[in-house]
């Protein structure tokens, strides 16, 4: 895609093990097809005027931006003894139409709905393995797949000095947005339990979840594996970024764009949805003093997993697990609780606490 790919890869390392952890890619579809979006605005009624051009990336809130969609279209629909899955392409801004995957339990008339975004520099041949799809539907849910802006099959007709991180206010400016547009079509389907939505984010997805869910209370339910955020320090220290690129993305100028879409500013707020947040400490994309800022900031009612290496989270996790608590959670209308911590160790190896999500869900203490 660009010689910056070299880079990414490790920005993906965490997504691809997820990928690794529960899917199995057994057919590929093409992802052809020219497909645009039927679209609403909050109140569901649907248009089909010009896409627009005005876009606001500095606020979370639509209200400054004109994203007009136009009708979707199909691209394919495969059916499964278990699951549809269709593929559909929308589109609200000029020249970046978005590869949609909705992928539906079967027997299930209206099943809440789970959006799943995977960090930079991610694809969308997860969403079109059967196992994956699967997974993800088992127990009656829906799910929802797309990728970030400036990402896969989104990254197109640029130079090659620009990408995800260069262009971070766009990127996650144009991304929340982009749930919100999502979400403003999925109400138009009238196929899915809108009262029941949740974000399932990884890295950068998981930044752009939090952020969502600050912008938009159709989303009841977060659950965030090592967002990114903390923008001065995780631009002094992640390594993501290339050094001969680093300093001007610690300038004023630079950290003064991305400043209100920081996940530790609106991260506290989100005190009516059900979070859970889990790091990975030897993830060398979050630095530990971004990890531990983020942590902080959680609110009390969080759940906050910390895992010290990738292979004892893959131990923990893998296979459906990984999407329990996600769906427990949306399946629930009770108000989040505050967390009582009480912390002990367990084999020198993970903090735990006292409250446990289930027996394959640890909760780690904060190491602050």
């Amino acid at each position: 895609m660009r010689d910056g790919c070299k880079r990414n890869r490790r920005g993906g390392l965490l997504a691809g093990l997820i990928f690794l952890l529960f899917i199995h890619v057994t057919m590929g579809w093409a992802e052809q097809s020219g497909l645009n979006l039927a679209g609403s605005n909050q109140t569901g009624s649907v248009t089909a005027r010009p896409v627009g051009n005005l876009e606001d990336w500095s606020s979370l809130s639509l209200a400054n931006s004109e994203l007009i969609p136009e009708p979707p279209l199909l691209g394919e629909k495969y059916d499964h003894p278990q699951f549809t899955r269709e593929l559909l392409q929308v589109k609200w801004r000029q020249g970046d139409p978005i590869d949609l995957y909705v992928i539906r339990p079967k027997g299930v008339a209206h099943p809440p709905a789970i959006l799943y975004l995977y960090s930079y520099p991610s694809e969308t041949e997860v969403f079109r393995g059967d196992t994956y799809c699967a997974n993800v539907t088992k127990g009656g849910f829906a799910a929802v797949g797309f990728v970030s802006a400036l990402t896969g099959h989104r990254y197109t007709n640029r130079p090659m000095k620009e990408w995800f991180v260069s262009e971070l206010q766009e990127a996650l400016g144009s991304s929340v947005h982009d749930v919100q547009m999502i979400l403003n079509y999925l109400a138009t389907r009238g196929d899915l339990d809108m009262s029941r939505i949740g974000m399932f984010g990884v890295g950068s997805g998981g930044t752009i979840a939090i952020l969502s869910a600050a912008a938009d209370p159709r989303i009841k339910t977060i659950d965030v594996i090592d967002p990114w955020g903390d923008w001065p320090d995780w631009m002094a220290k992640s390594s993501l970024i290339p050094e001969v690129e680093r300093p001007r993305y610690l300038t004023p100028q630079f950290l003064r764009k991305v400043a209100p879409l920081d996940p530790v500013k609106w991260l506290p707020q989100l005190t009516t949805q059900h979070v859970r947040l889990q790091q990975v400490l030897d993830d060398s994309v979050t630095p530990k003093v971004v990890q531990q800022r983020i942590r902080k900031a959680a609110p009390r009612t969080s759940q906050r997993i910390t895992f010290h290496t990738t292979r004892q989270f893959s131990g923990a996790e893998s296979g459906d697990r990984l999407l329990r608590w996600v769906k427990a959670q949306v399946q629930t209308t009770s108000e989040p609780q505050p967390v009582v911590r009480n912390s002990q160790n367990s084999k020198g190896q993970q903090s735990v606490e006292l409250k446990t999500i289930d027996s394959n869900h640890v909760q780690a203490r904060d190491n602050d």
